[in-house]
């Protein structure tokens, strides 16, 4: 039995599991655990490493098997789930988009809000040439991991005469991108409020990202002249943002714990 944490932070949720019981086999292990229906169900799996010298570090797994630098939301629901199991309130975790510091701003029961200090993106004017559509103007935004960030008018995020889920699947994959890119499309509603809809590496369109708020909220600032503190908006709800360039990047935003328990792979393999 494999036990683990469920959370989720704006909708976007994640599964919280010991690196010892991942036993190598993190990849086929967040697959059975992250399916909707067969699993537990999770846009990804996070993997707590706790080191012999009290730190911590985050290995992310898609819910396709795939791994990920980070996660923002995932790293948020970690914090999360150690400040309510351990009372800890200022942390930092590691990742291999580096370390995040994490700090626990307000707490009710398993409801938490978090600051967490996304490193200094690194924003790009870029132009993706689609096949069959032509130019799509943009940025490629480093917050630690890669995204496009597209912007546009539309009130449905739709560009260039496509749903906004179908464009982002095909710039996700796209040459240009060989390890792959996360796809925002964002509506600038004020100088100091956007609105956003994110295509996920390894999952497809999810309810939030905090690295795609923060993708996001850069490009706009760096590009389309929004003010330094912004609220960023998603289907799962708003995050702040706060960000001047060359300077690391503040994100704050709700985390909450759903549940845990305990499962077990045999059973998920007999499903699969």
């Amino acid at each position: 039995m494999i036990p683990f944490v469920k959370a989720h932070a704006c909708g976007n949720d994640f599964l919280v599991v010991e690196e010892q019981f991942a036993k190598s086999q993190h990849a086929p292990l967040a697959r059975l655990l992250c399916q909707r229906n067969t699993g537990v169900g999770a846009d990804g799996v996070e993997f707590l490493d706790r080191r012999p010298d009290g730190s911590h570090f985050l290995r992310l797994f898609n819910a396709d098997g795939s791994e990920a630098e980070l996660s923002g939301n995932g790293t948020r629901c970690v914090a999360a789930w150690l400040a309510h199991s351990e009372g800890l309130r200022d942390l930092t975790l590691g990742t291999h988009g580096g370390p995040r510091a994490c700090r626990v701003m307000e707490c009710h029961g398993e409801h938490f809000e978090i600051q967490t200090a996304m490193g200094t993106p690194q924003v790009q004017p870029r132009t993706v040439a689609v096949p069959d559509i032509g130019s799509v103007a943009g940025a490629v935004v480093d917050v630690g991991n890669p995204h496009f960030v597209l912007f546009t008018d539309a009130k449905d995020f739709s560009a260039h005469r496509l749903p906004w889920e179908e464009l982002g699947a095909r710039i996700c994959t796209h040459p240009d991108f060989p390890r792959g890119t996360n796809v925002e499309f964002v509506r600038v509603l004020s100088p100091s409020e956007i609105a956003f809809r994110i295509y996920e590496r390894g999952v497809g369109p999810t309810q939030s990202s905090g690295t795609g708020t923060s993708a996001s909220a850069a490009a706009s600032i760096a590009l389309r002249g929004c003010h330094s503190a912004l609220l960023a908006s998603s289907l799962g709800g708003a995050q702040r943002v706060v960000w001047r360039p060359g300077e690391p990047l503040m994100l704050t935003g709700p985390a909450e714990i759903i549940c845990t328990g305990q499962v077990s792979v045999q059973a998920l393999e007999s499903k699969a």
